[in-house]
């Protein structure tokens, strides 16, 4: 569960549609001394990557080998048909699967949806990639289902797209292999998951321990008596030295007798005048 080695950088694999940028931010925040690698890779090559151990964890599309890689399911996607903007699709809110009934469906080598049985009717060719894919739907050679994200990712001005309501979806999640959870790998899913760095399972790092300190001390102030009740307590103690006073010690006062202890003392130094 911890490093055991220095780490020069953490590398993160990553598949065409995700976008890891808000979550190197906060890498780039919390882990000032492990500079993250982003690695670009194919849907198919990801798992791949991390089996072999070029990639210390990844953003992929589930299903993964579950026997030797663990995957924390991030999100679910919308899948959506992307058509020609002429296209009878285009001005519809939603479709169905069984609205693409009469469309040529194209289906690239890269897809990630993973049908059990395609709609529509079957292209004659598989693209090579779902880029190549929306070229071909804008040319009007038929339609293409994929994650919103893909849609996205390569829309261009002359198609659009469309949710498929009924349609298989494709799960994004955080993967790493099962035997390398490493203290940057529990940073990481703490990043994901959204925790805040002093809920954090990973490192402890040196910004934690300033924050605990201030915590102490303003706990220290709190107890502290306020001003006011401070000036009250030691009033009430002077209150009890003047009433000893006068029961006769003269110890209140701090002054020695002048005079022979009988009252009037004080004017006993004072010559009278004569009539």
């Amino acid at each position: 569960m911890t490093d055991t080695q220095a780490t020069s950088s953490f590398r993160l694999a990553y598949v065409p549609g995700v976008t890891p940028a808000k979550w190197v931010k906060v890498w780039n925040e919390r882990i000032t001394d492990v500079p993250l690698a982003l690695l670009t890779l194919p849907a198919a090559e990801a798992a791949p990557t991390l089996l072999d151990g070029n990639a210390d964890a990844g953003l992929v599309r589930l299903p993964v080998d579950r026997t030797r890689l663990s995957a924390i399911p991030l999100y679910t996607e919308t899948t959506v048909v992307v058509v020609p903007k002429e296209h009878r699709l285009a001005e519809a809110a939603e479709v169905t699967v069984a609205d693409l009934a009469e469309d040529i469906q194209l289906h690239p080598l890269d897809d990630v949806i993973g049908w059990e049985t395609l709609p529509g009717v079957p292209a004659k060719q598989r693209p090579a990639t779902t880029g190549d894919a929306v070229e071909l739907v804008a040319a009007g050679i038929g339609v293409l289902v994929v994650p919103q994200s893909l849609a996205r990712l390569h829309h261009r001005r002359d198609v659009t797209y469309r949710p498929v309501v009924d349609a298989p979806q494709s799960q994004v999640a955080l993967s790493w292999l099962e035997d390398r959870t490493t203290d940057l790998v529990e940073e990481l899913i703490g990043i994901v998951r959204g925790r805040t760095v002093n809920s954090s399972r990973g490192r402890s790092t040196p910004a934690e321990q300033p924050k605990a300190t201030a915590k102490a001390k303003a706990k220290a102030k709190q107890q502290r008596p306020a001003p006011g009740d401070k000036g009250r307590s030691s009033g009430t103690g002077r209150a009890r030295t003047g009433s000893g006073s006068g029961s006769g010690s003269g110890s209140g006062s701090g002054k020695p007798k002048s005079g022979g202890g009988k009252s009037g003392g004080a004017k006993s130094g004072k010559p009278r005048r004569r009539s």
